[in-house]
């Protein structure tokens, strides 16, 4: 069976794709910063796995009910939505990508620390420890 993977430069899923909830943006994808392409990439090639991507999430807990979560994957699944950008991947479950769509991976460098970060205009609320939100 021919997985259903949405590859795309501009990062923008085929119309094939499951509808959003009310009041979602439909035809979203994930956007993916410069920084963070560069930063994947260098990554990537540290690991030694160029053909592997990230996988974003969205999985319950936390004080406001949903949390993200990222993590390698070698190869997307079945049904993952993939975004690719100038040879980095993003994989995304279908479930997650509802809570997702036109949300953009950055990758910030600052004197406390450096790392991704979801901006995702989806969210309506946040714990106060920033870990955890609410849609």
């Amino acid at each position: 069976m021919m997985s259903e993977q949405t590859t795309s430069q501009t990062q923008q899923p085929s119309a094939a794709s499951a509808p959003a909830p009310t009041g979602k943006p439909a035809g979203k994808g994930i956007i993916l910063s410069d920084g963070a392409v560069k930063r994947l990439r260098v990554l990537l090639e540290q690991r030694q796995t160029p053909e592997a991507g990230l996988r974003l999430a969205v999985k319950g807990g936390g004080c406001s009910g949903l949390q993200y979560a990222m993590e390698w994957a070698e190869k997307p699944r079945e049904r993952d939505k993939v975004f690719e950008r100038d040879g980095v991947r993003v994989f995304v479950d279908p479930k997650s990508y509802l809570y997702l769509m036109g949300t953009e991976l950055v990758f910030e460098e600052t004197l406390m620390g450096s790392g991704f970060k979801l901006q995702n205009p989806n969210v309506k609320g946040a714990c106060g420890c920033g870990e955890s939100f609410t849609i």
